[in-house]
């Protein structure tokens, strides 16, 4: 199956946070997207790794998604290596997307920041021929995304380019919430972390907010691009 846009996520619940009202309305314009989840999250202070199998599994049901896969690299400790390169390489030539969406360059979580740099390298090396892979059972061939774009998470960085996600800001915070384990929960008795506070909920609903009004809509996402946008028409912008 071919998609459009695929979203990769050092863990559950990055990409509803970075992203996920772009992907929400992208699968709304009619592009088939996919997501993948490097680890299991089996590191996270709250929730296990069965209970957040069942909230990625509510919340690809909100957004819509038409795939979702986990490569269930090591929580914490994965490593930009051949072996994990190639794992990526598999899904970025069987799904052939357009375009990859991932991991902030820099962010609180060590696992972001090299989540961005494996997905950055292994986007590159999937167009290489020289580079040989199979996939259930059949050999692959070459396939580069058009680009690749970074999604911003706790640290703040100045995006590049904004997404209008007005109208779908809604199914986002459900996509976000169906994580129930991980966010503000009243009710909870599990350890109290970064992103469960109240607090936090309201820094996503204000940052989308902040991204939105400096480009004249009322909810946004921001991005960051390795390379220049180009357009063959200025006005074509507007």
């Amino acid at each position: 199956m071919k998609l459009d846009l695929l979203a990769f996520g050092a863990h559950p619940d990055d990409v509803e946070l970075g992203c996920g009202g772009t992907i929400a309305k992208q699968i709304h314009l009619g592009n088939k997207v996919g997501i993948v989840d490097l680890t299991r999250s089996e590191l996270s202070s709250r929730g296990t790794v069965a209970t957040r199998q069942a909230e990625t599994d509510a919340a690809s049901k909100i957004l819509g998604v038409h795939s979702r896969d986990n490569l269930g690299f090591a929580d914490g400790f994965f490593i930009n290596d051949k072996a994990h390169q190639l794992e990526i390489i598999k899904l970025i030539r069987h799904y052939q997307p357009s375009v990859v969406l991932t991991n902030a360059l820099i962010d609180r979580h060590p696992d972001h920041g090299r989540g961005h740099e494996l997905l950055r390298d292994a986007c590159f090396l999937a167009g290489l021929s020289m580079i040989e892979t199979t996939f259930n059972g059949e050999k692959q061939s070459e396939w580069r995304p058009r680009n690749i774009h970074n999604y911003i998470q706790a640290y703040h960085i100045e995006p590049q380019f904004v997404v209008d996600i007005s109208g779908f800001e809604e199914i986002k915070m459900q996509a976000v919430l169906a994580y129930s384990s991980q966010f503000y929960n009243p009710n909870s008795n599990e350890k109290d972390t970064f992103i469960s506070s109240k607090e936090f909920l309201d820094f996503i609903k204000s940052r989308m907010v902040q991204f939105g009004l400096i480009a004249g809509f009322k909810y946004a996402e921001g991005f960051t691009t390795p390379r220049y946008f180009g357009v063959d028409d200025l006005m074509k912008l507007y």
